[in-house]
């Protein structure tokens, strides 16, 4: 493969926060499913309020119905996989089609969840074909480059996601520390201070997680 198209840098980094944006809020949606079924409080507005998406839903049982299937809200889990998906079918020839059918699997496994009571199996499955994905964007995609622009998404939507939902000060570090050399060597215009504070942030002793929200929304223009 020759030089790699602005287009297609685009479109790597946003497959790579896509795919992460849905693994990591499907997680955190499925260890919760049941607990908030069994609740009698309504936890999702502080859900909602986390991740900063608008608390559109009148009640806990609209919520788990609507946020992971609804394809009409922006925010909604199918959306931001059809959105993977829209950004893996044009890079088809760059990814290859067995990277896209697992892309693929995962909105068919999504809309059976859909329709299920119990729709835990078909979540996991989902889980399971991002795994995949991501296991084929490793063995198969001979350009380091383009591994590279994919994992530096991910790992940026990653930690983002991650210092909203307050996770602890070791796993976000940890993620922080992938992150960077994948940012390094992607080839992307990035923006040096937004690192460089990033770095400096994790070396405190308490973390502004809110700094580091703003630090890694401005890495890559």
């Amino acid at each position: 493969m020759g030089i790699i198209s602005v287009e297609q840098v685009d479109h790597l980094y946003w497959l790579g926060r896509y795919t992460e944006r849905v693994y990591t809020t499907l997680k955190i949606f499925a260890k919760s499913f049941d607990q908030m079924i069994d609740s009698t409080e309504d936890v999702y507005p502080e859900y909602c309020e986390a991740l900063d998406i608008p608390n559109i839903y009148e009640s806990k049982d609209d919520f788990l119905k609507r946020y992971p299937f609804d394809d009409s809200i922006s925010d909604s889990i199918i959306s931001n996989l059809n959105r993977a998906y829209d950004n893996a079918i044009v890079l088809r020839e760059t990814i290859g089609s067995d990277a896209l059918s697992y892309i693929q699997m995962s909105i068919y496994a999504l809309n059976k969840a859909a329709k299920s009571e119990s729709p835990l199996i078909e979540l996991q499955q989902i889980m399971d074909d991002l795994l995949s994905f991501w296991g084929i964007v490793d063995d198969q995609i001979d350009v380091e480059q383009i591994r590279n622009i994919i994992k530096a998404g991910k790992r940026i939507e990653r930690v983002d996601l991650y210092a909203r939902l307050e996770i602890d000060k070791y796993k976000i570090e940890r993620e922080i520390h992938r992150m960077i050399p994948r940012v390094l060597r992607s080839g992307m215009k990035y923006n040096e201070l937004a690192l460089s504070k990033i770095s400096t942030l994790i070396n405190e002793s308490t973390l502004d997680y809110r700094g580091i929200i703003l630090s890694v929304e401005t890495i890559v223009a």
